[in-house]
């Protein structure tokens, strides 16, 4: 499938005059808004702050003509579950999901109150969506992931770490990575001549087993899957790829800021942003069986020389020209 045929329909946010968009009138519409992390990650704020910013830009104030309905779910799913039940009891207009945990627990509890998810890996796999371009039912979004994908983040570390031989995908078995990149990894892992390694993970003890095996010997290297999961257990995981020596790539810019050696994926302050103008259309009363998933538009990547110091690679120049950040 084709990456044009993913994007499509954000204009439309923009031609809504300026006039019309002031006519808000008095009713005031509610926003639940379901993010699966911890409240005191940093990350996450700035994020949600850009949402609202863009929303207020596309004439929708919180505190004036919108209420927005914040639930934290600490990256525990039993939260996350009871919060979602939690936030369609409201009986919103609206629910903004971040990620698949957050989504997935939403889905199951309306089936008439639209929902925008951001930042779900595979809605197809996970079932939220039937097709990408034709999402049906009252869901719609922002995937996480393109296609090309998988087979990229293969080749960074193979970039990075030459005698990689074994190369393992970390992730939280319950919400598996989908079909949507897994075929460009397979097929990567095929071309370069390395071994794949599927590596499910549900706690630290699962975390530093993984990560030992693949420190037995050299050539291993790591990719991490993002979901509420290896957001919250970041730390752990770069830990234990340090402690075993194991080059890995991350699926997330603060991973490499906090110590990781290398992010690659997409800019969520981005997708963020453009989540906006789905919850403004809908809110104006488009469907969200009629919006297409859309896949991200902006990535960033970020390298962290010292990390790369500690295992003793030296990052090429030509991947230090295009990093979008290079931490000494």
């Amino acid at each position: 499938m084709r990456r044009r045929e993913f994007i499509a329909g954000l204009g439309g946010a923009a031609a809504w005059p300026l006039a019309a968009r002031a006519q808000q009138g008095d009713h005031v519409r509610r926003v639940g808004v379901l993010m699966p992390n911890d409240e005191n990650d940093p990350y996450w704020k700035p994020r949600l702050s850009a949402f609202t910013r863009a929303l207020a830009g596309l004439g929708w104030t919180d505190g004036r003509n919108v209420r927005m309905d914040l639930r934290w779910g600490g990256g525990d799913n039993s939260r996350i579950r009871a919060f979602a039940r939690e936030l369609v009891g409201l009986k919103p207009d609206i629910i903004l999901a971040l990620g698949t945990a957050a989504a997935v627990a939403i889905q199951p509890e309306t089936r008439t109150i639209p929902i925008v998810f951001v930042a779900v890996n595979d809605p197809v796999a996970s079932s939220l969506v039937e097709r990408i371009n034709q999402p049906g039912g009252n869901i719609t979004g922002f995937a996480l992931f393109e296609p090309t994908l998988g087979g990229k983040w293969l080749e960074l570390l193979l970039e990075i770490a030459p005698r990689l031989k074994r190369a393992a995908i970390m992730f939280n078995p319950d919400f598996p990575p989908g079909s949507i990149f897994m075929p460009s990894f397979e097929a990567a892992a095929r071309s370069l001549k390395v071994e794949l390694i599927i590596a499910p993970v549900r706690n630290d003890a699962e975390i530093e087993t993984a990560t030992t095996r693949l420190g037995r010997e050299l050539g291993g290297g790591l990719v991490v899957m993002l979901d509420a999961f290896t957001n919250t257990h970041h730390a752990s995981i770069m830990l234990a790829a340090a402690r075993n020596n194991v080059p890995a790539v991350y699926p997330r810019s603060d991973f490499a800021r906090d110590g990781g050696l290398l992010s690659y994926g997409a800019n969520l302050g981005d997708i963020f942003r453009r989540a906006a103008s789905y919850v403004d259309r809908i809110l104006r009363g488009e469907k969200p069986a009629d919006l297409p998933v859309q896949l991200p538009a902006k990535y960033e990547m970020v390298v962290n020389l010292k990390t790369a110091k500690e295992l003793g690679l030296t990052i090429p120049p030509n991947l230090l020209a295009v990093a979008d950040e290079v931490i000494e």
